[in-house]
């Protein structure tokens, strides 16, 4: 009914989204109801070797070493050996729920501040407790990128014509870059012995190395 909703009369209520409270509790924080304990992430090859190793990193004591070496190797946003570097699991969440709610407030989706602060406390509960989680390229990017990449997956179509299909490449790498997979749809490709523009035919053979 557009950005307001008519109640009675000349009443009016501001139109946005209402959250209630399931799993946390107003003026206290997800993060201080966890117990939280520094370990090594640590991953090694087939060999034993070290390939991965940051020190001191702060999870929920509930957390197994597993999902802490994936999260610290994987989506902690900074070089290692720098002040910028994520060392914590509430700096990842916190950088990730915080954005999303903020982004949700500016744009006009809460009805109240109120609802903006019971999304942002129970999305960071429900994270902590493992009970949902995003995609790589939502923790790679959110509150890191002023724009971010946040879908896993690009569906890319090309047309018949060198310039697409180089194109493509760099649409590709570039998707690449921020954390993301491709497909893409080659029908419009002619096939192998069809005509081509300047004489002679098609030999098929860059579909053939595409897939």
């Amino acid at each position: 009914m557009g950005e307001r909703e008519v109640l009675s009369g000349s009443e009016t209520a501001q139109a946005g989204l209402k959250f209630q409270r399931f799993f946390t509790k107003p003026g206290v924080s997800p993060y201080d109801e966890v117990e939280w304990e520094r370990r090594t992430a640590s991953i090694t090859n087939e060999k034993g070797e070290v390939i991965f190793e940051q020190p001191n990193v702060e999870v929920p004591a509930e957390w197994s070493q597993t999902a802490t070496n994936i999260v610290a190797s994987k989506y902690f946003h900074g070089q290692r050996g720098t002040p910028e570097r994520e060392t914590s699991v509430r700096q990842l969440i916190g950088r990730v729920a915080d954005t999303l709610a903020q982004w949700g407030a500016d744009a006009g989706y809460f009805a109240t501040p109120d609802d903006r602060e019971i999304f942002r406390d129970e999305l960071t509960y429900l994270l902590l407790h493992q009970m949902v989680a995003f995609n790589s390229p939502v923790w790679f990017n959110v509150g890191v990128q002023a724009r971010p990449q946040c879908s896993a997956c690009f569906i890319n179509s090309i047309d018949d014509s060198m310039d697409s299909i180089m194109s493509l490449a760099k649409t590709e790498g570039m998707l690449f870059k921020w954390g993301s997979g491709t497909g893409t749809n080659f029908s419009a490709l002619r096939g192998s012995m069809e005509a081509l523009s300047g004489g002679g035919i098609a030999s098929g053979g860059e579909l053939h190395a595409r897939l």
